[in-house]
């Protein structure tokens, strides 16, 4: 699904998948912050008339020092807004390298990364449970349709 840059959207999140993991970040405890000491995904709001890819992929530059092509992006869907109800954000699926994985240098937003097991983050007690329930969307889609590809070079 093609997401235009002129759609209406508060911001850009991903479910980025590396070998049966999810990479996730524990939000800060900063007064008046949503989900305070939760675990999230990439992503966050977006700046000016960015298009979605556009947030994402900056976001994911700000906040794990990664720099990833919009291709690298295999699974997009538009949702409500989290924080503006009249609105939509926009959620990417996608897949991380072992080296992408090894060269994460976190920035100064959270209080720690984590390349969590997807089970794990899909259960979590203290995960933002809107980013859960969209992450197992993404991984029963996009990991089942990696299984095929696999079956299909053997």
């Amino acid at each position: 699904m093609e997401v235009s840059a002129s759609i209406d959207f508060t911001g850009a999140k991903a479910a980025l998948f590396c070998d049966g993991f999810v990479l996730t970040y524990l939000r800060d405890e900063k007064p008046g912050l949503r989900w305070p000491g939760l675990w999230d995904l990439p992503g966050g709001g977006r700046e000016g008339a960015e298009g979605p890819e556009d947030c994402l992929l900056r976001e994911l530059w700000e906040e794990f020092g990664l720099r990833l092509s919009a291709d690298r992006l295999v699974w997009r869907r538009v949702f409500p807004s989290m924080v503006e109800a009249e609105r939509t954000s926009v959620f990417f699926g996608g897949w991380l390298t072992r080296q992408e994985v090894a060269a994460i240098r976190f920035g100064d937003e959270g209080q720690g990364w984590e390349l969590m097991p997807v089970v794990g983050f899909l259960g979590h007690p203290n995960a933002v449970p809107e980013m859960q329930r969209r992450a197992g969307i993404v991984w029963r889609e996009v990991s089942g349709a990696q299984a095929g590809q696999a079956e299909l070079r053997v």
